[in-house]
């Protein structure tokens, strides 16, 4: 006994969770319901080290709530659709099911070993039908209820991959999988009409009060709600084009005298009607679009023009035109599609006027600066100042001329003051195959029909050919030849799939009755929502969490969730990255950690013993080799060391370096416990009295207990186990004194291992276990209550106090808790740091406030 075996214990402890079916749960209104949620994972086939400590970290928090009493729901499942299981399928030559599954299988066997408490028997993956026919379900009620629509947009387009890229696939202007430059396209898209909810999603973020300030930030950075003016320019065509006026929007109507230009989206109606009336207008427009659309790719992006040859007249000075140009920073889908442009207070305003040589008029100044000296570099000015070259509004503030401008605009009814959102409603219309299908009929006669309810699902077909790009369900020779549903002539299903975001966007409510013939089921649903704990990446910050905001909402207002649940997630928390120092041949080639030998701060390529670099450590990624086989760490040191060190190496919300030192720590920290139980005294009853030494570790006991359910509760799991460390010192030396075998501090002994065994279950959840069971525990000790601190030996019997001189700290006292006044007192006067001060003389004061501090007034 003198090594912990995990390759024998660890499955040991599973088989018997497993069999006594230990984590699965079901609706119990005789106890508190506590639901957590880790963010589930795309079945790539392999886990890596960022999915142990999330997952760890989740369950950490499942088994400690366990403990606490709560009727804990931790599901685990699968985002299983999606453009890599085509790519895959076509590189090797099979089926994207087929793929799918197998990876599923293989993680789910990694994810086992790690004895995370899961109720499996919840598990779903979101390309069964049985899943996908719900999400069917509830897209038809979407529709019916008017959150859906369909309408022409721009879009991004992949050429290769043949379908549409939301933004953020978009990477330096190339579709995210296929690396073809992304084109801009016109297509008829299904909408998920998000932004109807922009101001009460914004709204709701106050009230997020458990989420990390950051992600709620850019949550509300993401709705982006500005307040600014509408209004309308004449425009001077001289007969090129019919268009009598361009109707503009900007959040800086108080820099109306700063305009050197008026610009127009190449996908504005008044481009498409110049482009064959001006020569080469259409050749710009076109290479426009053979961008993305993502706010990154515009910013960084050099800024084009054309010149339409129109001028746009200023609204209040007929006299004063500026030029029209079409131009590549400007989108459609925000405001009108057109801006005017003020250089000297918008960076992208300021890069454009510098390329084709527009004025650069300051009107607004910095209020400690002269306006005749104030010039525009490089830099557009952004801040507040006061309005300067502005005519009427000169001297005002920014405020005060905005609102200015907005009322002499609608005086003169040439505009209006709104409200616009940086939120688009969302586009969930794919082209390709391993998508959940959108559920509806295209007739000659009827439009678009809805597939009826009774036969959903509207399943993907089997026989499909992915050897060529493009959408298969598009060109498959039967399966979108139907009748429509209502009056049974000849139709065409619709070959678009969902979103994959859909599929992510209400699992969490599936999970509540994930074999329910509905999206949810009542009971279930008003049990256990909301999600109390939700644990994922700070990656998924923006759009899945804002798209499960919008779910639930329209989940609620169709009747799936409870009322409650506007919001799915009460709190929120998100994990750190791990990391690891990445390794490089001089030809160039990235080596893995297990190709490499680090011998005196030097690291040679272990086969050819050539000597390489050393770089940063940095995210583990496949592309920079730097990654940790989770089953290899599992299998040199068992699941729960990988979890202990997960947790104690810093703070959760850091990266956290993954160093072989650390992970041997970790286990010698395990073997060392185990190795405790050698030396444990048999269990005996509580003495009538304990001695300084034994109540001491008892303290230590107790604070520790206070201490981790503290840090378990805050997410600070580093400082748990720097307590527990701390307590397992304390027994150590304990143990080690001449009186180990006293009675009391036997006693004193076990309680202290008893306890950490308790407290470092949800950890390490095999090795305490097993140490529980051979130390005599009754029944298994996942099933035991979360241990309770003794108050009575929590709270010190003496305190510290600072001690003033004339109200500056000079020292500090240790005095008992309840010492009286004229005690603590004489000891400040006593102390040689306040009789340096007073010199011999008296003091005129001294002030006690018990418990809390001493001055001394001199």
């Amino acid at each position: 006994m003198t090594r912990y075996d995990p390759a024998a214990i660890e499955p040991k402890w599973q088989d018997v969770w497993r069999e006594r079916r230990t984590f699965e749960v079901e609706v119990n209104h005789s106890r508190p319901k506590y639901y957590v949620l880790d963010m589930f994972p795309y079945p790539s086939g392999r886990i890596h080290m960022g999915h142990v400590r999330n997952y760890t970290m989740g369950d950490v928090i499942a088994r400690y709530k366990r403990a606490r009493g709560f009727n804990v729901l931790h599901p685990m499942g699968w985002d299983a659709f999606g453009m890599p299981a085509e790519n895959a399928a076509m590189q090797n030559n099979t089926h994207p099911a087929t793929w799918t599954y197998a990876n599923i299988g293989a993680m789910r066997a990694q994810l086992k070993k790690l004895g995370i408490s899961y109720d499996w028997s919840r598990e779903l993956a979101t390309c069964d039908p049985e899943y996908y026919a719900q999400q069917q379900a509830l897209f038809l009620d979407f529709l019916e209820a008017g959150f859906v629509s369909r309408k022409s947009s721009m879009v991004n387009w992949d050429p290769v991959d043949m379908t549409v890229l939301a933004n953020e696939q978009v990477i330096d202007g190339k579709g995210w999988r296929s690396g073809a430059p992304v084109e801009r396209r016109e297509l008829t898209q299904w909408f998920f009409r998000i932004s109807d909810m922009a101001d009460e999603l914004l709204e709701a973020i106050e009230g997020l009060g458990k989420w990390p300030d950051k992600v709620r930030l850019m949550q509300a950075n993401w709705i982006g709600r500005s307040q600014g003016l509408q209004f309308r320019w004449a425009l001077e065509t001289s007969g090129i084009v019919d268009w009598p006026e361009l109707e503009v929007f900007t959040t800086r109507p108080d820099t109306i005298f700063g305009a050197s230009f008026c610009g127009i989206s190449p996908d504005h109606p008044l481009a498409k009607a110049l482009e064959g009336k001006v020569e080469g207008l259409a050749e710009f427009c076109a290479d426009c679009r053979r961008s993305g659309t993502s706010e990154e790719e515009i910013e960084t992006a050099e800024k084009r023009g054309f010149d339409t040859g129109l001028r746009a007249v200023h609204p209040f000075d007929p006299g004063w035109t500026v030029p029209v140009y079409v131009a590549n920073f400007i989108l459609m889908d925000y405001g009108t599609g057109a801006i005017f442009g003020v250089p000297a207070h918008d960076q992208r305003d300021l890069d454009f006027a510098r390329k084709y040589d527009l004025d650069v008029l300051p009107v607004v100044c910095p209020s400690d600066v002269n306006a005749s000296d104030f010039k525009i570099g490089d830099e557009a000015f952004v801040d507040t100042g006061r309005l300067v070259n502005s005519r009427f509004l000169d001297g005002m503030t920014v405020d005060e001329a905005k609102v200015e401008v907005i009322r002499l605009a609608e005086q003169a009814t040439q505009g209006e003051g709104v409200t616009r959102y940086r939120l688009r409603d969302w586009g969930v219309s794919r082209q390709r195959y391993w998508g959940a299908p959108i559920p509806v009929v295209h007739c000659p006669a009827c439009g678009v029909v809805p597939v009826p309810k009774e036969d959903l699902p509207v399943r993907l077909p089997e026989d499909v050919d992915l050897s060529i790009p493009g959408n298969p369900l598009e060109r498959h020779p039967t399966w979108a030849d139907v009748s429509c549903p209502k009056c049974g002539a000849a139709a065409r299903r619709e070959t678009d799939t969902m979103d994959t975001f859909v599929d992510s966007s209400w699992y969490f409510a599936r999970f509540t009755a994930p074999k329910a013939d509905t999206p949810t089921d009542p009971e279930a649903a008003d049990y256990w929502m909301n999600v109390d704990q939700y644990i994922g990446g700070v990656e998924h910050a923006i759009l899945h969490l804002l798209y499960s905001r919008f779910f639930a909402r329209a989940m609620n207002r169709t009747g799936h969730l409870p009322e409650r649940s506007g919001e799915p997630f009460d709190a929120l928390f998100t994990q750190g990255m791990v990391c690891h120092e990445t390794y490089r041949a001089p030809d160039g080639r990235w080596l893995s950690p297990e190709e490499v030998t680090i011998a005196d701060g030097a690291a040679t390529e272990t086969s050819s013993g050539n000597r390489i670099e050393i770089g940063p450590s940095i995210k583990m990624s496949k592309s920079k080799r730097n990654t940790v086989d989770p089953d290899a760490i599992i299998g040199q040191y068992g699941a729960d060391t990988a979890r202990f060190f997960m947790l104690s190496d810093s703070p959760p919300e850091r990266d956290v370096e993954w160093t072989a030192a650390g992970v041997e720590g970790a286990s010698r920290f395990l073997n060392r416990l185990w190795r405790m139980m050698e030396k444990l005294p048999d269990g005996s009853a509580m003495p009538d009295a304990f001695g300084a030494e034994a109540t001491a570790l008892r303290r230590a006991t107790h604070k520790t207990i206070a201490g981790v359910t503290l840090d378990i509760e805050g997410f600070t799991f580093n400082k748990a186990v720097a307590r527990l460390y701390e307590l397992a010192n304390a027994i150590a030396r304990a143990a080690s004194n001449a009186g180990a075998a006293q009675p009391d501090i036997a006693f004193a002994r076990r309680e202290g291992l008893e306890t950490i065994v308790r407290l470092m279950s949800p950890m390490a959840p095999h090795l305490t276990e097993e140490m529980w069971e051979r130390m005599g525990g009754a029944d298994l000790l996942v099933d035991q209550p979360w241990p309770e601190a003794d108050s009575s030996l929590t709270t010190d019997d003496v305190i510290v106090l600072p001690v003033q001189v004339n109200g500056k700290k000079r020292g500090e006292l240790e005095v008992a808790k309840d010492a009286a006044k004229e005690d603590i007192e004489a000891l400040a006067l006593g102390n040689p740091d306040v009789a340096r001060f007073l010199e011999g003389r008296p003091p005129r004061k001294v002030i006690v406030v018990p418990g809390r501090i001493v001055n001394v007034v001199i």
